[in-house]
């Protein structure tokens, strides 16, 4: 399991800080990573929860580490027209402004449902 050493890596960690985490020997946290063993669906879910990833992710069935943060930004790109990386290059009075304007427009409609 290639992906698990990658993350651990990542990270700067030791077999034996992985081995913490699940509760196994480090010795286990080897057989992982080198295919020889392969994680229980607990193992893999605690895992997937420590290195925010999902155990698609970790079993490299797919190259999206986290599905559900992908989503989150194509919806708030589709909602407020630019992508997240974009509205992090904003100054901060740039986000400001746009939290203003969506709380006026927020208002806006609360008024005009009454």
């Amino acid at each position: 399991m290639n992906r698990l050493k990658e993350l651990r890596t990542e990270k700067g960690l030791l077999q034996s800080d992985i081995a913490k985490v699940i509760n196994k020997g480090e010795r286990i946290v080897g057989f992982y990573e080198s295919g020889e063993r392969d994680p229980s669906t607990e193992t893999l879910s605690i895992l997937a929860d420590y290195f925010n990833v999902s155990i698609d992710y970790i079993l490299c069935k797919t190259d999206i580490r986290n599905p559900g943060e992908q989503i989150d930004d194509v919806l708030n790109e589709a909602m407020i027209g630019m992508s997240k990386k974009d509205y992090e290059n904003l100054t901060e009075t740039q986000k400001k402004q746009i939290r203003d304007f969506a709380l006026f427009v927020k208002k806006q409609s609360e008024g005009d449902s009454k």
